[in-house]
Formats: C-alpha cells, sequence, structure tokens
C-alpha cells in the first residue's frame, strides 16, 4: 500500500511540474477556443448588432468568465426547451387564430390595427368591456372575483407578496381550491423570491397549485435567468379577466400608499386573448395542458382589442415593432406613462421623427425611480427628447408603476412591459392595445391627474444640470442593452 501511495504521490508531482510547465500552452488555446465559438454564436443568433458587439467584447477581454456569462445570460434556449416539453403542442396553441381584419373609427390607425395583426397573428375583437382601475381598487376587485369564481381561476404574476397585499389574495384563491374551483397560479422564479418567506408555501399549504417559471434552487441548473415571466394576467371563469402593470404587493395597499399602478378589468372576447398565452406558458411549464377557449358573452362594451404577447421566443420583437408602428401612426399626440424609459435608438428615432412631424410628445415618468442606475441612464434618453420639443413631466412620489401610452385620443395600450431593453428583449411581457375613444379619454383623464401633480422638466433644466450629473447619466446610458 505504501508503494502505491508512493508511486502516486509521485505521479502528482510530476504531473504538478508538466502543468505548471505547459499551463500557459493550455488554457490559451481553449481561451481562445471557447472566444471563438462564442463569436461565430453570436454573429449567428443575436440580431441587435450592439448585443453582439457587447458578447463579441467580453468574451476577448474577459476570457473563460465572459463564456460562462454568455453560456449563463446569452444563449436563448427557450424555444428548443418548450418543444422538449410540450412536444411542439405550444406551437399549435399559439397558432390557432388567423388573422382577422377589422377596421377602426380613426382612418390613420387602420394600418396599424392591419400590421399588429399580421404581427400577432390575432383577430382584433370587439364588443370589449375594458375599465382601468388603480393598483389598491384593482387588488380588491381581483380577490372579489376569486370568490365568485364558480370553475377556474387562472392568474400569473411576476410579484406576488407574501404580505399585506398578497395574502388576502391567497386566502381568497385557497378557498376557491377548497369548494373545488380549478386554480392555477404561475409566478416567475425570480420574482416569488422578492417575499422571503415565498407566498408559494401559503398556497400550496391552502390546495392551489402552484408552478414556477424557469426556476431552479441551483444556480448551475438556471440556464434562462436572464429571462423572465413579467406578465400579469388573472383570467376567472374563462369570462372575466384582469391585465396591466399592476404586481401584488404591500406597497399599493398601505397607507399612505408607497407605489402607484393601474391594472384593468376586461369582459368581452379579448379574455381569450389572454387564456391563450396563460396556457401557453402554463404548458412551457409544467406540461399540463388547459382549456384555453373564452366562455363569456360576445358584446357586453364597444371597445375593440387585442392582446400582444411579446417574448425572446417565437414571440421576439413583436412589441417592440407595435410601438414603432403606433409612434408612426400618431398624427395629433402621443402620450406616454412609465416606470421606466430606456428605450432603444429605433425607438428613439421614431419619437424624434414624430417630434419633427409635428405631433405633441408627452412623456411622464416618476421623480424618483426605485432603480437609480435607470433613472439615470432615462434622464439621458429624455434629454434628446426635450430638446426636440417632447414635453418632460417628473411625477411626484410616491413612485408611479404605471405603464399606459394613448394616440391621438383613440389608441390605448396597457400592460406589463417597460420601455427599456429587458422588456423589449428579455421579459415575456403582455400588453394589450385598444382603440376606443371613451376609452382613451379615461386613460387621458389619469395621465392628466398624474401632470397635474408633476413637475415639468424643460431643456432649461438639462441646461442648468451640473456637468458631472451629464457625465454620470452618459456613462448610466451606456449600460442600455442590459437595463
Amino acid at each position: 500500500m505504501s508503494d502505491f501511495l508512493h508511486t502516486a504521490l509521485l505521479w502528482l508531482e510530476q504531473a504538478s511540474a508538466w502543468l505548471e510547465a505547459f499551463w500557459l500552452a493550455i488554457v490559451a488555446p481553449v481561451g481562445v477556443g471557447l472566444a471563438v465559438w462564442v463569436t461565430v454564436h453570436v454573429a449567428q443568433h443575436k440580431r441587435d448588432a450592439r448585443a453582439a458587439a457587447a458578447w463579441t467584447g467580453l468574451v476577448w477581454l474577459v476570457p473563460f468568465l465572459g463564456a460562462l456569462l454568455y453560456l449563463l445570460l446569452g444563449v436563448n434556449r427557450i424555444q428548443r426547451r418548450a418543444r422538449q416539453l410540450t412536444g411542439g403542442g405550444i406551437d399549435t396553441l399559439e397558432s390557432t387564430e388567423s388573422v382577422a381584419e377589422d377596421t377602426v373609427q380613426a382612418p390613420q390607425l387602420r394600418v396599424l390595427s392591419r400590421l399588429v395583426g399580421r404581427l400577432t397573428r390575432l383577430p382584433l375583437t370587439a364588443g370589449n368591456r375594458v375599465t382601468m382601475h388603480e393598483a389598491r381598487e384593482a387588488l380588491h376587485l381581483m380577490a372579489q372575483a376569486v370568490d365568485e369564481a364558480q370553475h377556474s381561476v387562472f392568474m400569473a404574476t411576476y410579484i406576488f407578496g407574501n404580505d399585506a397585499a398578497g395574502k388576502p389574495l391567497a386566502e381568497a384563491l385557497t378557498r376557491a381550491a377548497a369548494r373545488g374551483v380549478q386554480v392555477r397560479v404561475l409566478l416567475d422564479g425570480v420574482g416569488a423570491l422578492y417575499s422571503l418567506p415565498s407566498v408559494t408555501w401559503r398556497l400550496r399549504k391552502g390546495g392551489v397549485r402552484v408552478e414556477r417559471f424557469l426556476h431552479s434552487v441551483a444556480p448551475w441548473r438556471m440556464p434562462y435567468m436572464n429571462l423572465r415571466n413579467h406578465r400579469k394576467l388573472m383570467i376567472v371563469d374563462h369570462t372575466l379577466g384582469f391585465t396591466g402593470g399592476m404586481n401584488v404587493r404591500a406597497g399599493y395597499v398601505r397607507e399612505p400608499a408607497r407605489t402607484h399602478d393601474l391594472h384593468a378589468r376586461l369582459e368581452g372576447p379579448v379574455v381569450g386573448h389572454l387564456l391563450r398565452t396563460f396556457a401557453a406558458d402554463w404548458m412551457f411549464t409544467c406540461g399540463e395542458k388547459l382549456t384555453a377557449e373564452y366562455q363569456g358573452q360576445q358584446a357586453p362594451g364597444t371597445v375593440r382589442a387585442r392582446g400582444i404577447s411579446a417574448g425572446p421566443d417565437a414571440d421576439f420583437d413583436k412589441r417592440r415593432l407595435t410601438l414603432f408602428a403606433a409612434i408612426g401612426s400618431a398624427e395629433r399626440e402621443i402620450r406616454i406613462v412609465t416606470p421606466y424609459f430606456v428605450p432603444d435608438q429605433t425607438l428613439m428615432a421614431a419619437l424624434q421623427l414624430a417630434l419633427l412631424k409635428g405631433v405633441k410628445v408627452e412623456l411622464v415618468v416618476p421623480r424618483k425611480n426605485n432603480l437609480r442606475l435607470v433613472q439615470w441612464a432615462s434622464i439621458h434618453a429624455l434629454k434628446w427628447l426635450v430638446r426636440g420639443g417632447a414635453h418632460l413631466y417628473l411625477s411626484a412620489p410616491p413612485f408611479d408603476h404605471s405603464k399606459v401610452m394613448t394616440v391621438d385620443g383613440h389608441w390605448v395600450q396597457l400592460g406589463s412591459g417597460n420601455w427599456d431593453a429587458r422588456s423589449l428583449r428579455l421579459n415575456f411581457e403582455f400588453d394589450l392595445e385598444c382603440y376606443d375613444g371613451p376609452l382613451a379619454e379615461q386613460v387621458n383623464t389619469l395621465i392628466d391627474g398624474r401632470i397635474a401633480g408633476a413637475r415639468r422638466m424643460d431643456d432649461a433644466d438639462f441646461q442648468a444640470m451640473a456637468g458631472w450629473r451629464n457625465v454620470r447619466n452618459a456613462l448610466a446610458h451606456m449600460l442600455e442593452p442590459y437595463l
């Protein structure tokens, strides 16, 4: 045995000496090989030239670590993984409806309607009722709808707090499951960690079926950590829907509120678009196929609406192209409320062209953002729009998480998506486009209320800004592809 140990130690000593002499000759080719592989993969699969350049620079400047980060964060395997889980069922679900053209009252928006229809392969549904609510009221209405549910409750959200807002809703879901209602709750794998302990244990203890989207407790088994499900959906009895930008968090219900938000209550055929999106996400996550047919009234209202499901899979770029087309369709005014405004250059150029065309552009962003780096980058981007004639308003605290947009007093977009790279390229988002004058008027009234308490920031304010702040904001904006 001693001879064996002696031989082994001698072998290890020789191997160590050999590695010490030749490690650079081994490591260097491996590092170069990884960098070449990543470069080729990036060139073939990245549509955004800036993202491709950034990843390429990273893997060459930071060997090994850059390649590891690309494997974890840069490779999109969502489509392949979806087919593995569903056997192609998710693709079938996403293409069950064909494009149906429709007309709208505003002539300049008919081309937009046709374009979004071709982009999403979904019809513009008529006869919907869409009602906007502030977050506190929306949470109450959602819990009430769950208590009145008879057959099913499907819910997807990014954050579901185990707090003053989440506990009442969790209790309502538990009561629904106890009386035999089919309850399915989908939480994002990262968003579920915003509240510790997570609300998942409370829901499962109450008999609620809960799944987490792209979740793993082991980081090395989490190849999709940069791709998050940011959608906010609730569908009750296949007839009633809720969607918007609201998470389930205590900040909405505290006195005084720490966060503002807007959410919509939906009735009508467009609820079927929420159903299809939730069913596809649920099938992707756990393989269970749900019934996704709308079963409510065909014309409870007058709003024409369509769901826009966007994400880094087959729905890539749908949201950005919709925004681009909506901006180009505007003839009079564009009004945007968003918590995070760091758009890419194509959207910036579209807004600048709208200003040159004579369109009034109004942007409302929080005076104090919850993400400081995003706020700095946002101010840098907004500076150029203000110089071009845009009206910028900084809404007073509390933090406004609302995400709405109106065009020419007739087109409305609401949903989960922000004006940043994460929402435009990485997150799974769900937005709703609506064609209706009275709804646009309601949303514009809500925007007017935010502007009334806001401070306008004009070009003189930017000119007076300290030089070091301009440098800080510009440096932050250089990170736009990652924000």
